[in-house]
C-alpha cells in the first residue's frame, strides 16, 4: 500500500522527462536554435542594412584641375549610400574651402582627405606620421615639366657659384603636386611640392633659400 501511495505522488512530467528517448534532447536543441535564428532574422530585417543608410558627402560640382584653390562653387553636397563611400570621405564643405586640390577630379567625384594638401596627404605620401609638404623651385624648369604627382625623387642641392660639391638633401621624397603657371609665356616658375619627413623637410626648406635645387628620379 505504501509503495502504491508513493507511486501515486510521483510527478507525471518528471516521469516523462526521465524516460524520454535520447533523440528528444537533440530535437529540442534544434527547435530552440531555429527559434533563435528566426528572431535574429526578424531583428535584422527590421533594422535594415546599415550600408544602405544615406549620408551627406561632398563631391566636385564640376570638372576640377589639379592645383586649384577650392571655392564654394567647386563643392556640392549630395546624399549617397553610406556603404559606398570611400574612407576619409568629406562630409562638410568648410574644411575644403581654400584648400589646394592635388589632382584632377571629375564632376560628381567624392572628395577625400587625400585629395587636398594637408597632414593626412603628407603622411600617406611620405610614409611617415611626422611628414611635411615643402614647396621647392627647381634650378631647371625643364625638369619640373616632366615631374608628376606620385614620382619618387631625391632632392639635391648645390651652392650657386660655389666650389662645394652637390649634396643630397633628402631621399625618396614623394611629389604630391607640380603647380605650373597657366600662362607659359609669363615669368612665374613652376613650384614642386614634395612630402618629406620632418627633419629632411626642414633641411630642404632652409636650403631652398640659398641653394639651386634639382631632383634625381628613382
Amino acid at each position: 500500500m505504501t509503495s502504491r501511495t508513493a507511486l501515486g505522488r510521483d510527478n507525471p512530467l518528471r516521469t516523462v522527462l526521465d524516460h524520454r528517448p535520447p533523440w528528444a534532447d537533440l530535437l529540442l536543441v534544434r527547435r530552440l536554435l531555429a527559434a533563435a535564428l528566426t528572431v535574429l532574422a526578424a531583428v535584422l530585417f527590421l533594422r535594415g542594412d546599415p550600408d544602405t543608410h544615406s549620408a551627406p558627402v561632398v563631391v566636385a560640382a564640376h570638372d576640377l584641375p589639379p592645383g586649384r584653390l577650392l571655392a564654394a562653387g567647386d563643392l556640392r553636397t549630395v546624399t549617397q549610400a553610406a556603404g559606398s563611400l570611400p574612407a576619409g570621405a568629406a562630409r562638410d564643405t568648410a574644411p575644403l574651402l581654400g584648400a589646394t586640390l592635388t589632382g584632377a577630379m571629375r564632376a560628381g567625384e567624392v572628395f577625400t582627405d587625400l585629395r587636398v594638401l594637408g597632414p593626412r596627404l603628407a603622411a600617406a605620401a611620405a610614409g611617415a606620421p611626422d611628414a611635411r609638404i615643402v614647396p621647392i623651385r627647381l634650378a631647371d624648369n625643364a625638369v619640373a615639366e616632366i615631374l608628376h604627382a606620385g614620382d619618387r625623387v631625391d632632392v639635391v642641392g648645390a651652392e650657386e657659384g660655389g666650389d662645394r660639391p652637390a649634396r643630397t638633401l633628402a631621399r625618396d621624397a614623394a611629389v604630391v603636386l607640380v603647380s605650373r603657371p597657366a600662362d607659359r609665356r609669363g615669368q612665374a616658375e613652376p613650384v614642386v611640392l614634395v612630402a618629406l619627413g620632418a627633419e629632411p623637410a626642414l633641411a630642404v626648406a632652409a636650403a631652398s633659400l640659398r641653394t639651386a635645387l634639382t631632383v634625381v628620379f628613382h
